[in-house]
C-alpha cells in the first residue's frame, strides 16, 4: 500500500512541476472518493491543495461531511453555495423547455461545479482533480463535462475496493468510509441504487470473477454506451 501511494504521489508532483502549475484545487463532496483524492494531493503538495465545497440543493450532512474531511486532514476548504445559480439557470431553461427529465435537471449540478472549479483554477494556477475510481469510468458513472472534466485523475486506476483500503490507511475519517457512496443528484439518491448492482459485484466483473448473467448484461451495456464519454468529438476526416 505504501508503495502504491508513493507510485501516485510522485505521479501527482511530477505533472504538477511538468505543467508548471501551483498545487491542486478539487470538490470535496463529503464522500470517500474525494477525500482520497484531497488526502493524495496534500501529500504531494503541502499547503497548496484547496477543497472546494459545493452545495446544489444537497443534503446539509454532505457539507458537513466534507469540512469533517478537510480537518482531518488539514486541507484548507470553503464553501460556495450554487442553490441560487442552478435555480437561476434552470428558471431560464425552462423557458423554453419541452419536457421535464431528472437526469438533465440533475446534470447541471456537476457542471456548475466544475465550471466553479476552473475558474478557482485558473485564479491560483492550480490543476483541477478529478475524483473519479475505475469501477466508475469503466461503466461511465460520471456526467460529461461535469465531474468527468479535469486535469488529473489520481484515482482513475483504483477500484472502489482499493479506495476504500487507501482511504482508511491514509487516515480519511471512518464516518466517511462508512458513508453509503452518492452522487448527491437528488435525495435519497445512492450510487449503488443507480446502477443496479453492487461495487462488489462491479469489481468482480472487471477482475473476470462470476456473477449473475443478468448484472453482467448490464455492466456490459453501460460500458459499451459510455465509451462516447471517453474520447474527444469526432471530427470529420479529411479527404
Amino acid at each position: 500500500m505504501e508503495k502504491r501511494i508513493k507510485e501516485i504521489i510522485d505521479w501527482l508532483i511530477e505533472y504538477k512541476n511538468k505543467t508548471n502549475t501551483d498545487g491542486f484545487i478539487l470538490g470535496l463532496s463529503g464522500g470517500i472518493d474525494s477525500a482520497l483524492a484531497a488526502a493524495l494531493c496534500e501529500k504531494a503538495a503541502p499547503e497548496k491543495t484547496l477543497g472546494v465545497i459545493m452545495p446544489c440543493h444537497s443534503d446539509a450532512q454532505d457539507a458537513k461531511d466534507a469540512y469533517l474531511v478537510a480537518e482531518a486532514l488539514g486541507i484548507k476548504a470553503f464553501e460556495l453555495n450554487l442553490d441560487d445559480v442552478y435555480d437561476l439557470l434552470l428558471g431560464k431553461l425552462q423557458d423554453y423547455e419541452i419536457k421535464s427529465d431528472r437526469m438533465a435537471m440533475a446534470n447541471i449540478k456537476p457542471r456548475l461545479r466544475m465550471t466553479s472549479l476552473y475558474y478557482y483554477a485558473n485564479l491560483y494556477n492550480r490543476l483541477v482533480v478529478g475524483t473519479g475510481n475505475r469501477d466508475e469510468r469503466y461503466i461511465g458513472y460520471f456526467t460529461k463535462w461535469g465531474d468527468g472534466a479535469a486535469d488529473i485523475m489520481p484515482l482513475a486506476n483504483l477500484s472502489k475496493a482499493e479506495v476504500y483500503e487507501m482511504s482508511e490507511f491514509l487516515g480519511v475519517p471512518k464516518k466517511i468510509i462508512d458513508k453509503a457512496p452518492s452522487a448527491g443528484l437528488w435525495e435519497d439518491q445512492t450510487d449503488e441504487k443507480e446502477m443496479g448492482f453492487t461495487y462488489q459485484q462491479l469489481d468482480d466483473f472487471i477482475n473476470g470473477k462470476d456473477i449473475p448473467e443478468n448484472i453482467s448484461n448490464r455492466i456490459n451495456v453501460l460500458h459499451n454506451t459510455s465509451r462516447h464519454k471517453f474520447s474527444m468529438p469526432p471530427t470529420i476526416k479529411d479527404e
